[in-house]
């Protein structure tokens, strides 16, 4: 019995870290992307290695079968797995009242998000009126 408890706390110690170094990779693609937005010289290695940060954020993700935050993983082409940044490979377009279509520049590949529908009054608070 003990060990078993021993074993999940182990485990669950080994997922918190993956998805430490997951989240630490993508704002280490974050802030590339940036400077490559800024800078015009080198831009194509800086997104180089912004791609080479998402395969290995996905390459944890899968070893150690950790998720990646949906906040985070919404900036990943599910296509070519590359590092989205809007206005350099990647196009934002908002479809009045449908949802947000993302359209990668390197591969072509669209991806669709519906917006969040407004949540209707809570039924507890109706009650207390």
């Amino acid at each position: 019995m003990r060990g078993a408890s021993r074993a999940s706390r182990a485990r669950r110690r080994i997922n918190d870290i993956a998805l430490q170094r997951i989240e630490r990779l993508l704002a280490l693609a974050e802030s590339e992307a940036m400077r490559a937005k800024n800078e015009d010289e080198s831009a194509s290695d800086m997104m180089r290695r912004c791609n080479r940060y998402v395969e290995l954020a996905m390459k944890i993700g899968m070893r150690y079968r950790v998720r990646i935050p949906k906040h985070l993983k919404m900036r990943i082409c599910k296509n070519c797995r590359s590092y989205l940044v809007p206005g350099r490979n990647a196009r934002v377009r908002l479809r009045k009242g449908e949802y947000i279509t993302t359209t990668c520049l390197n591969c072509g590949a669209e991806i669709r998000r519906p917006y969040k529908a407004p949540r209707p009054p809570s039924p507890r608070k109706r009650q207390r009126e």
